[in-house]
């Protein structure tokens, strides 16, 4: 079901490109007096496969499209704690997530195994999901307000503009052969399209929702379509590895502000920033070089390592290779008090590597059964990096790593949590 939801996504036009192996990254963003600094890099999605279409919940929680299982459904990030819960669990296909106004729910494109396109929209409570409009199929959308909804619509090989309204459930076409981007304009009740022309460069145009005025503010770059708004007004787009700005105060024109080749990223497309203007969100490829899978590869990880998680005190010991193999030891303390334990191998096998491990309580009693063990295969391997299926160790100097390991719960849903550890 889910390789043929994958394959009707294909066929249709709007998905008509091979899907990327994208990351989301995130960055603390300053941008007082005009300038523009990036700091505190984070490849927070960290998957294989097509990770993309950020926007903010609030500017505590990022909604992506992430790859899971290969397919792709709605993640949710929360930024205090640096933590991912996947928030749909539906044999169809899920993209271009956004918090609908007023309401504690997300909206979300899905194709269905039956290979209809709609809008649904994800109670972020029950985990329920419910149709919002199944009359056009919406490509990417943006909420003018609870009721209202304005969307590039799937027609011929084209997208055109709609407003819909909810209440009334009634459909206006404003225009054809229109982009992917579209925005609340800061401080206005306007929404920002792109308009793509035949025979000229693309524009950014400015629709009002309730009488259907359209203006221009500027041309978009040269083969550009992502786009987003600052707090202050100020047009952000994305180029190669470059981010440009665009003010609409000034006579400059589009200028750069920043480039991601030292941290090495590249092919930007969307980006999105926190309603308090000090977070951004971009999409782009890593340009590390897979290494491989030896334990000499991943020897960075010895040592003795402590962090706090689960609101308590953790603590790993990893022994230098050897042998074939690396082992560690882990607690977790809480109230000056033992939690569990784990022991921890990572073991060379058939050219390549595989991470087991086994749980015991405080008393040293196994969770699991005595020939048992918890595996987390390899994926790959880079210069300050190993992923394994569900655990990540991400090295971000010679004393300071993070580990994400996805914990399975027991309504099904997946939650990522983050281990930050320093010898």
């Amino acid at each position: 079901m889910k390789r043929l939801a994958t394959q009707l996504l294909l066929i249709l036009p709007i998905f008509l490109f091979a899907q990327p192996n994208t990351e989301v990254f995130l960055f603390d963003l300053k941008t007082e007096k005009d300038n523009f600094q990036l700091s505190n890099f984070k490849n927070i999605s960290n998957n294989e496969g097509y990770d993309n279409q950020p926007s903010f919940m609030d500017n505590k929680t990022l909604l992506y499209a992430g790859t899971r299982n290969s397919q792709t459904d709605i993640v949710k990030y929360d930024l205090n704690y640096g933590s991912t819960t996947w928030i749909c669990f539906t044999e169809g296909v899920e993209y271009s997530p956004l918090k609908i106004p007023n309401q504690n729910a997300v909206s979300a494109i899905r194709l269905d195994p039956d290979g209809k396109q709609r809008l649904y929209r994800y109670n972020l409570k029950t985990t329920t999901n419910t149709v919002i409009l199944d009359t056009l199929v919406v490509g990417y959308h943006v909420w003018f307000d609870q009721n209202t909804l304005v969307s590039s619509v799937l027609e011929a090989d084209f997208l055109s503009l709609y407003t819909s309204d909810l209440k009334t459930r009634q459909n206006k076409k404003i225009t054809t052969h229109v982009g992917r981007s579209l925005h609340n304009i800061p401080n206005s009740k306007l929404i920002s399209f792109i308009s793509k022309n035949k025979n000229g460069p693309s524009e950014i145009k400015s629709l009002n929702p309730l009488n259907g005025t359209i203006k221009t503010i500027t041309q978009t770059l040269s083969e550009g379509e992502d786009m987003c708004w600052m707090p202050d007004g100020r047009i952000l787009m994305t180029k190669g590895d470059a981010i440009l700005q665009f003010n609409p105060k000034s006579q400059f024109g589009w200028v750069e502000v920043a480039s991601l080749k030292d941290f090495g990223i590249t092919n930007l497309t969307r980006l999105a920033i926190s309603p308090d203007g000090k977070k951004l969100a971009i999409v782009g490829e890593l340009l590390t070089q897979k290494l491989e899978p030896k334990l000499e590869r991943i020897k960075w990880i010895a040592g003795n390592w402590k962090g706090e998680a689960f609101g308590g005190q953790t603590e790993e010991n990893w022994s230098e290779p050897s042998a074939g193999s690396m082992m560690a030891t882990f607690k977790l303390i809480e109230n000056d008090k033992v939690v569990f334990y784990e022991i921890v191998i990572i073991r060379e096998v058939e050219n390549s590597l595989i991470l087991q491990l086994k749980h015991f309580g405080s008393d040293l009693k196994g969770w699991e059964t005595k020939d048992e063990t918890v595996d987390f295969p390899l994926k790959e391997i880079t210069e300050n990096k190993v992923v394994f299926e569900g655990m990540t160790f991400e090295k971000l100097s010679a004393n300071e790593m993070t580990i994400y390991v996805d914990i399975k719960h027991d309504n099904g849903s997946i939650e990522t949590v983050k281990f930050n550890y320093k010898k």
